[in-house]
């Protein structure tokens, strides 16, 4: 089973669509003891990273994905704005702490040679070796809606980024259990569905 978490931020649809294609067990909740009790969780999410943070900590969230992610070891993924809150913090607004379960810190892009928020497909560049990696096609393009990204991570941890501008974009991140991606995967085609696919019947 799945726990989608529905914390009042998230594109719940776009996600439970990909999900319902792809035939998973899922439920979308933010019910402490069934994310506990769930096998996988993923935390989507659009908006601003402190209302993320104050919704999470306002539904007693923080602690349950402390307990199911660090100590349980759920496998676990957090889209856009679910990746962005697995940082240590972010710049966006007042400087706010994240999850920190990434190092790392999330930061306002800077080039004005291109349109910001950066919306729409863009390649990605594989970097990382994994299983997701071995999955994804060398000339894959995925769909991005975003105007802050992360900075400074541990290089070890990144899959793929994307190159915009100047700036190198981090797009999909792993750490043990816990994978990030900043692109929207239920959004990004056969590229997307194939790293759900991989989330979905991954054992861990």
């Amino acid at each position: 089973m799945i726990a989608v978490i529905d914390y009042g931020m998230g594109n719940l649809r776009s996600v439970e669509n990909a999900l319902k294609k792809l035939n998973a067990d899922y439920m979308i909740t933010a019910d402490k003891e069934q994310i506990l009790a769930a096998d996988k969780i993923i935390l989507p999410g659009v908006g601003a990273f402190g209302d993320c943070m104050r919704n999470l900590r306002a539904n007693g969230l923080i602690e349950v994905l402390n307990t199911a992610v660090l100590d349980q070891k759920k496998l676990f993924l957090g889209i856009c704005l679910g990746m962005q809150v697995l940082f240590e913090s972010s710049e966006e607004g007042a400087l706010t702490q994240g999850l920190g379960y990434l190092k790392g810190k999330v930061v306002k892009m800077q080039d004005t040679s291109v349109k910001i928020p950066h919306i729409g497909w863009n390649r990605l560049e594989l970097c990382g070796q994994d299983v997701i990696t071995s999955l994804i096609d060398d000339e894959a393009y995925v769909y991005y809606v975003h105007s802050y990204y992360a900075s400074e991570i541990d290089e070890k941890d990144l899959l793929a980024y994307s190159n915009y501008g100047t700036m190198r974009l981090c797009g999909l991140i792993r750490h043990e259990n816990i994978i990030g991606a900043q692109f929207h995967p239920e959004k990004s085609g056969e590229t997307g569905l194939k790293i759900l696919k991989y989330f979905v019947e991954e054992q861990i």
